[in-house]
C-alpha cells in the first residue's frame, strides 16, 4: 500500500518561505513521477509543480521562479521550496505519485499553507 505523508506547511508572512517534504512508503519511488498541487477554499485542485522519474521539472505559470521541485530517491522524499510567499498561494498543498493530473495515482492527506499579508 502507498502512503505518502506532507509536512512543512504553516503559517507564513508574505514574501517568507516554506519548504514542503513528502515522505512515500509502499512503492518504488524511483520510478514515478511526483507531483506537488494545492487547492484553495472554493476552487479546484490545480498543479504546481511535476518532477519525473528523470528529474525533468515543470511548474506553473503562477509560481515560477519563486517554486522549485526537487526529489531525493535515496530517501524517497520530494521537496518543494516555496520563496517569495503571497497570499494567493494560500492553500492545502498535496502531494500526488503518478502521471500529472488530478485524477488517479496516490495522493498525501495535504498541509495547509497560510499566506498573510
Amino acid at each position: 500500500q502507498v502512503q505518502l505523508v506532507e509536512s512543512g506547511g504553516g503559517l507564513v508572512q508574505a514574501g517568507g518561505s516554506l519548504r514542503l517534504s513528502c515522505a512515500a512508503s509502499g512503492t518504488i519511488f524511483s520510478v514515478y513521477d511526483m507531483g506537488w498541487y494545492r487547492q484553495a477554499p472554493g476552487k479546484q485542485r490545480e498543479l504546481v509543480a511535476h518532477i519525473t522519474s528523470g528529474y525533468r521539472t515543470s511548474y506553473a505559470d503562477s509560481v515560477k521562479g519563486r517554486f522549485t521541485i526537487s526529489r531525493e530517491n535515496n530517501k524517497r522524499t520530494a521537496y518543494l521550496q516555496m520563496n517569495s510567499l503571497k497570499p494567493k498561494d494560500t492553500a492545502v498543498y498535496y502531494c500526488k505519485v503518478g502521471s500529472v493530473g488530478t485524477r488517479g495515482g496516490y495522493w498525501g492527506q495535504g498541509t495547509q499553507v497560510t499566506v498573510s499579508t
